[in-house]
């Protein structure tokens, strides 16, 4: 007799996972279907350069996975997960040696900023107050009145500026230059409105949470999460691509932790002709160019500061860095890119042999990008590392195509799950009901869902929930 269950999941990302661990823990027979071989989809780790050189493929710092409500609730340090802090969550730095540096603590971030400690204090403090009420609304999708409707509108008032107003709101280049590099996360011009959302939501995490790594890699966060699901009962299978829904077991619900493009072309003969056109009409975004290093040595940084920050966002001033991202929106490889480096081994001495260590580095390019970005990436790093070709044991390159052949979720190599473009920025995929499709035994439970992007669960379990209240 063919096995039925509740509900099957295809995909084993972080949003799968929670959303099956969210239905198992709710009494549902549960079972995940994975394409690849391994669990994570975006949250994997693997020895991509050298042996003993741990890199994690894809997301590497975890402000949103320790602030996520759905995550915390799951107990996964009983398998094994332990949070890395370093002891500055981020720099910028900047010409001549200097740099904006981000302490998990307010009133040193504030004194080593001058003359703006107090604007930064003004812009950012009040949100890190208010974080155990704020996180949780920002990580749903927007389709109720909310519980704490003053901190929500705080928080909009600061997000909906474009992020280039930054250079009105600081007198500095540090100041500046830290808000705008957590403010290009959102892959746009800062020149648009709503850019300052995420200089404000990543800044406020930082100090709020921190912006840690996995002891050990990411990949432990989603082998924690399918250890999880099996201890309730849930089955995962591996190397089980799903091409029809034919490819499925008997079920009552199917949930797919895939793009909108996916969804439609598996289940498009199960949905609405309109529904499907919707899909495909879902909008993509710039791509992401990574590198992974091994290096014989912690990367020489001009800024002493520099050298003990988890991540390091490499752009220059505000001007450079929205220069920067409006090329690459205008589908040009900028001479100096934006670049985002984690030195995971700043924290977690583990990822490396002994007196080795590893750099994880992606820049923003256009979507499907085919050039090669690596010497400009290299420039950026040699800028304000002098020395560190010097330190380059082996590098593995991720362009676009390469995104996309190992995650197909990754549409041009499109790391964020869609463009946060207008109003796809809260309402995605479509508005209305962000997780229903035309047929209600199917859902949509990916980062093309509220909230977007990020390595927090938080659009499985609440597509989830949507299920359950059905």
């Amino acid at each position: 007799m063919t096995e039925r269950f509740d509900a099957v999941v295809v995909g084993a990302g972080p949003n799968g996972l929670v959303a099956a661990i969210t239905m198992a823990q709710a009494g549902r027979s549960v079972l995940v279907l994975e394409a690849s071989a391994t669990v994570g989809g975006g949250c994997r780790s693997a020895e991509l350069t050298e042996p003993g050189f741990v890199h994690d493929v894809c997301a590497a710092v975890h402000p949103l996975a320790v602030a996520s409500p759905a995550i915390r609730s799951l107990g996964l340090e009983a398998h094994g997960v332990r949070f890395a802090h370093p002891e500055i969550a981020l720099a910028h730095p900047l010409d001549g040696g200097r740099a904006g540096l981000l302490h998990r603590s307010i009133d040193e971030t504030c004194d080593g900023l001058g003359v703006d400690g107090d604007r930064w204090r003004r812009l950012i403090g009040p949100m890190a107050d208010r974080w155990p009420q704020l996180a949780p609304q920002l990580l749903a999708p927007i389709v109720s009145v909310p519980r704490h409707p003053l901190a929500l509108a705080s928080f909009g008032v600061r997000a909906l500026p474009p992020a280039t107003m930054a250079d009105r709101w600081f007198r500095t280049d540090e100041a500046a230059g830290l808000f705008a590099g957590s403010a290009a996360h959102a892959f746009l011009p800062l020149q648009r409105p709503l850019t300052s959302a995420f200089g404000v939501l990543l800044s406020a995490a930082a100090h709020a949470v921190g912006w840690p790594v996995v002891e050990g890699g990411s990949q432990r966060l989603a082998d924690a999460m399918a250890a999880r699901l099996v201890e309730l009962g849930g089955e995962i299978r591996t190397g089980e691509r799903v091409r029809s829904m034919d490819d499925l077991p008997p079920h009552d619900v199917a949930m797919f932790d895939t793009d909108p493009g996916q969804l439609a072309a598996i289940a498009g003969d199960r949905l609405s002709p309109g529904f499907v056109k919707r899909m495909r009409r879902f909008r993509h975004g710039p791509a992401a160019f990574k590198l992974d290093y091994a290096l014989s040595a912690p990367v020489p940084w001009a800024n002493e500061g520099c050298r003990r920050a988890g991540t390091v966002h490499l752009g220059g001033t505000l001007a450079e860095v929205a220069a920067a991202e409006r090329d690459v929106s205008r589908g040009r490889l900028p001479d100096r890119p934006f670049v985002l480096a984690v030195q995971p081994g700043v924290a977690d001495p583990s990822r490396a042999p002994a007196g080795k260590h590893t750099l994880w580095v992606y820049a923003h390019v256009p979507a499907g990008c085919t050039e090669d970005p690596t010497e400009r990436i290299e420039r950026q790093i040699e800028r304000f590392a002098p020395g560190f070709r010097d330190t380059v044991i082996a590098r593995n390159a991720i362009g676009p195509a390469a995104w996309e052949a190992y995650n197909p979720n990754y549409v041009g190599g499109d790391i964020a799950g869609g463009a946060h473009t207008g109003l796809q920025l809260v309402f995605r995929p479509v508005i209305g009901r962000p997780y229903a499709t035309s047929d209600p035994r199917i859902v949509l439970c990916s980062a093309s869902t509220p909230p977007g992007a990020g390595v927090h669960g938080m659009c499985g379990y609440h597509a989830a929930r949507s299920v359950l209240r059905r």
